[in-house]
């Protein structure tokens, strides 16, 4: 099924119309996804997904979708029924079990309850958006520049930068231009409390990726060590709220997560985390010059047990189709459904997205 009406043509202009005109700095990190060419695959996803909802509540996550805080949540809500309904099973999303709404109410072909299903968005703060479309809209005005070298902030090694407000931004990237164009061969500039310096080998200044046009490789906001503790809690949260009604109906409980992109928590870092494996990995890219510490104990590395009234988790991958990878408990109460155990794909290479 293709289901271009709802965010089709229409609304790509509508998008446009609303946000193209804003500062950079302004737009949802999620404009790209929401108006490219390269995207329209997501958007039809989207699409397909939202019109198997009763019209109320696709017209409710439609709303959400494109906030940043709200984009990672809604896509794996809709992930989460996709998967449930690979299996075979019927997907109710927030049907009502006497004043609980679990996400999603899984039943058979016969229409009997089958499982119950949570899903948990493992995401940074609103602090962190706000300093990543900082640094986002900083790095679309630089890619206006019509000279095709990479940028990157010279930064202490002791504290993560802050990204200018529009204003500063506005005018560092008319500095930058500036310098760039009458001074071709300039490779560090200083202005309003940041210093650039352009990246080069020994063949001379590195080729963007943008062209003829500037690049900056900026901070990523989200530098540091990698952890995947506090999306376990939050687990650990969804069974203390809705192991009693699963059990009370006899049936399995199980959780799906995922992970927003800027956390790079991945099922590496959860099975390692499952298996008490001694392992450290942090997060950071090129415009990253501080990245953070941790302190690990390698004989006691931490690990975490699933509850016993879980039957097991899903890891739901974060590009199109949205797959899941199965993690069953062993020791559950309940065993995790066979369609959904026997899930084992292996998640595909993350891309750079909202």
């Amino acid at each position: 099924m293709q289901d271009d009406g709802r965010f089709g043509p229409d609304f790509v202009a509508a998008h446009l119309a609303a946000h193209g005109k804003r500062m950079p700095e302004q737009r949802q990190l999620t404009y790209d996804i929401a108006v490219e060419p390269a995207f329209a695959h997501w958007r039809r996803w989207y699409g397909e997904q939202l019109a198997l909802l009763p019209q109320a509540q696709g017209d409710a996550l439609a709303g959400r979708l494109w906030l940043d805080e709200h984009f990672w949540p809604v896509t794996f809500e809709l992930a989460a029924g996709a998967v449930i309904r690979s299996a075979g099973y019927t997907a109710l999303y927030e049907h009502d079990h006497d004043g609980l709404t679990p996400d999603w109410t899984a039943l058979t072909s016969s229409g009997e309850l089958a499982f119950l299903l949570e899903v948990h968005t493992d995401q940074p703060t609103k602090e962190t958006f706000g300093q990543i479309r900082g640094w986002k809209g900083l790095e679309r005005r630089i890619a206006q520049i019509p000279v095709g070298v990479v940028l990157k902030l010279q930064g202490p090694r002791h504290v993560a930068l802050r990204p200018p407000d529009g204003g500063t931004a506005k005018k560092v990237a008319r500095e930058l231009r500036s310098r760039l164009l009458g001074s071709p061969h300039t490779t560090r500039i200083h202005t309003h409390g940041y210093t650039f310096v352009v990246l080069a080998n020994m063949f001379g200044p590195l080729k963007s990726a943008n062209g003829l046009f500037a690049q900056f490789a900026a901070p990523s906001g989200v530098a540091g060590p990698v952890n995947a503790s506090r999306l376990v809690l939050a687990v650990d949260e969804k069974v203390s709220k809705y192991a009693a009604r699963a059990n009370g109906n006899h049936v399995p409980l199980v959780v799906a997560v995922g992970s927003h992109r800027f956390t790079s928590v991945d099922l590496d870092d959860l099975d390692a985390l499952l298996d008490g494996s001694p392992t450290m990995n942090f997060h950071f890219n090129v415009g990253d010059s501080f990245i953070g510490t941790k302190s690990v104990n390698p004989a006691s590395p931490a690990r975490w047990t699933m509850p016993t009234n879980l039957a097991g988790l899903l890891w739901l991958h974060n590009q199109p189709p949205f797959g899941a990878t199965a993690r069953p408990n062993s020791n559950g109460h309940q065993l995790m459904p066979p369609p959904l155990a026997q899930m084992t794909q292996t998640p595909p290479p993350a891309r750079s997205v909202a």
